[in-house]
């Protein structure tokens, strides 16, 4: 049986506990065996947006996912120039890992978005499924979408996401306003983060 690898992508500037919680879910409820942790360097999507260096960014990612062997982080946006694309991710990591099944994660909202995403078509194709983390609430139209995007319905699979409202730009303003953000990272992330001073951190107990 061919392995099922999960692509979990994002800027994780920083990770917290619902990119924790939405990734064990996914390797729950999709039968993954390996969740590839996807930290993109410089996302196409946020050039208007400062982001931290990636190399802050790769030290909390490992630090948030040490303690879990189904969890890896993968550099293959980190070993190529920008931009990076979904399409050009999963082509790589199909030559990377040959005759794994590849599902890649995303949310509703992403979903929604796909047809705004560089090359959507060849993004469906390469892509073995796109598992989709639904939320209370969302609203998809998978019918209109599959109009857009022809065989994109038989890709999808849809799991449950459970509602967890923690950002990392609101634990990036807490952090810097002094503000508490404990509970709401790994305590290897926080910990990562009150030793380096990151994030604007000033010296106070952040609780």
């Amino acid at each position: 049986m061919a392995i099922r690898l999960g692509i979990f992508g994002g800027t994780f500037d920083p990770p917290h506990l619902a990119h924790l919680i939405l990734a064990g879910e996914a390797a729950y409820q999709l039968r993954l065996d390996r969740v590839l942790w996807v930290l993109t360097a410089d996302p196409p999507h946020k050039e208007n947006l400062v982001v931290s260096p990636w190399e802050q960014r790769q030290a909390l990612v490992q630090a948030a996912i040490k303690e879990d062997p189904i969890f890896e982080l993968s550099r293959v946006d980190l070993d190529r120039p920008p931009p990076h694309f979904a399409f050009e991710t999963v082509r790589l990591l199909h030559a990377r890992h040959p005759g794994a099944t590849l599902i890649y994660l995303m949310g509703g909202d992403s979903l929604h978005d796909l047809p705004t995403w560089k090359l959507p078509d060849v993004f469906i194709s390469e892509s073995d499924t796109i598992g989709v983390m639904r939320r209370p609430g969302d609203m998809l139209n998978l019918d209109a979408l599959e109009r857009q995007l022809p065989g994109l319905t038989e890709k999808v699979v849809f799991m449950d996401a459970p509602l967890v409202a923690i950002s990392a730009s609101d634990i990036r303003r807490r952090v810097a306003n002094g503000e508490p953000v404990r509970y709401f990272l790994p305590p290897a992330v926080y910990q990562l983060i009150i030793r380096q001073g990151w994030y604007g951190y000033r010296g106070v107990n952040l609780i």
